[in-house]
């Protein structure tokens, strides 16, 4: 008996609790999934070397539905049959049940083989604009913004950060046409201005209002995680002043990007005299990238070095965020900052459509980047999942702890000659990513290669599974 107390004591010590225990399967098998073979990188848990990865199956959960009844064929409109009543379906999320250097392929329904590839926490993209539609203008409502689904999971992408789109005016609109409506975990910066980014607003003060956009962030604390400032072009810091009020209200972090003032606003003075530590300064590679003391300040000097100031920054623990966008990383700031050691905290897209078909093309690509630029692939991989969770203050993302959300992305790494080529330059590499699976909340999503299945014909017994 007392062997079972102490057994029981030391499994709760281990985290290894009733919640992160398997459930019994139909199949009686204990995992949906073993991810097996892979070479697991996770910096939350110290772990960087070839484990298996079992987890259990999510359920996407659906709203009820009334029943609808029959509707008989009328000019070019088709009959249509009876529908019966459904019942609400609640979500349920599939968990990382267990990691371990080799679990018995018997205990789980499926087998992803994963050997010789590289298996790392669902990214999470901290700058992205997701508020799609036809009825707005330039990234608010429009169509310049991307729908979250079809641009997240082909490039390993979980959870995104919308960082701006929307205000405290238009935030329960995106909620309900973006966040639940994706399957990607969309999260949101929300705008400091209250219409948003809808292209024309962004320099009005009048609409910068701290109380209501704290009011709104206190509202909905699940889906809104920080206070964005973007585009103003003026020297005031009474939006960045405003902003920091609601963030404060709130008790979120940040996240600035400076628009443009002649001469510019300093960024000393925004990071160690504005900013608290967790506060996040995205597009940390762009600025001028010149001597012009006009436009947005740069963090390299004309000699190529990490101006002074900045270093304090990031020992006072600001964020520094890629947000890579249409022309937001400059070859003479991100080349010389990677050689001097100063990587970027987290690595972010700026993903829309005036950015996809540009230098940045996706997540997986510029992480590719920062690796021919000398960032070791354990440091991307951290600046893509467990410093982006940190910045949100979500740490139950962005890991591979046993109990976590089964969000997990599977590369392949190419080897070859490629090219980035990026504003006043081009980056030469050996190495880029590839998305072979990605698995939300215990649901593959994605899978290029059929790497969860054999070759050959399904088998009857397997089909529709």
């Amino acid at each position: 008996m007392k062997q079972k107390i102490l057994l029981l004591s030391v499994l709760l010590m281990l985290g290894l609790g009733a919640s992160a225990q398997p459930q019994q399967r139909p199949s009686g098998k204990p995992y949906a999934y073993i991810i097996k073979g892979g070479h697991v990188i996770d910096p939350k848990n110290n772990i960087n070397e070839v484990m298996d990865v079992a987890i259990t199956a999510g359920t996407r959960g659906m709203p009820a539905r009334p029943a609808i009844p029959a509707r008989p064929a009328e000019g070019n409109r088709p009959a249509r049959p009876a529908l019966p009543a459904r019942e609400a379906v609640p979500a349920v999320e599939g968990k990382v049940a267990l990691v371990a250097k080799n679990i018995s392929a018997d205990q789980a329904d499926r087998i992803i083989d994963a050997k010789g590839l590289y298996v790392t926490p669902g990214l999470i993209d901290l700058h992205v604009h997701f508020f799609w539609g036809h009825d707005g203008s330039y990234l608010k409502d429009a169509a310049t913004a991307l729908p979250a689904d079809g641009f997240t999971f082909r490039t390993g992408v979980t959870t995104v950060v919308d960082a701006g789109c929307t205000g405290w005016r238009d935030f329960e609109l995106y909620k309900k046409r973006t966040i639940d409506a994706s399957q990607t975990r969309v999260l949101t910066m929300l705008n400091i201005v209250g219409t948003g980014m809808d292209g024309r607003g962004e320099n009005n003060i009048d609409e910068m209002d701290p109380v209501k956009t704290a009011e709104m962030a206190k509202k909905y604390p699940k889906d809104i995680v920080g206070v964005k400032l973007a585009h103003f072009s003026g020297r005031t810091w009474v939006p960045t002043d405003r902003a920091l009020e609601a963030s404060r209200l709130a008790n979120i972090p940040i996240m600035v990007d400076f628009g443009s003032a002649d001469p510019y606003l300093p960024l000393d003075s925004l990071f160690n005299v504005k900013f608290r530590p967790g506060d996040i300064y995205t597009h940390a590679f762009g600025g001028n990238g010149t001597d012009s003391p006009d436009g947005r300040e740069s963090i390299v000097d004309m000699n190529g070095k990490v101006k002074p100031y900045v270093y304090k920054a990031r020992d006072r623990g600001i964020v520094f965020d890629i947000g890579f966008g249409g022309a937001s990383y400059l070859y003479n700031q991100g080349v010389p900052a990677i050689k001097q050691g100063f990587y970027p905290t987290t690595i972010s897209t700026d993903l829309h459509t005036g950015s996809m078909n540009g230098p940045m093309k996706s997540m997986e690509n510029i992480m590719g980047l920062f690796m021919a630029t000398g960032m070791p692939l354990k440091d991307v991989i951290t600046a893509s999942t467990w410093n982006p969770a940190k910045a949100i203050k979500r740490e139950e993302l962005g890991n591979l702890s046993v109990g976590s959300v089964a969000d997990i992305a599977i590369f392949k790494v190419n080897e070859g000659n490629y090219g980035w080529p990026v504003r006043g330059g081009k980056i030469a590499g050996k190495q880029r990513l590839q998305t072979e699976m990605t698995i939300r909340a215990g649901n593959i999503v994605y899978d290029l290669d059929g790497i969860g299945q054999p070759v050959g014909p399904t088998p009857p017994t397997a089909a529709g599974r």
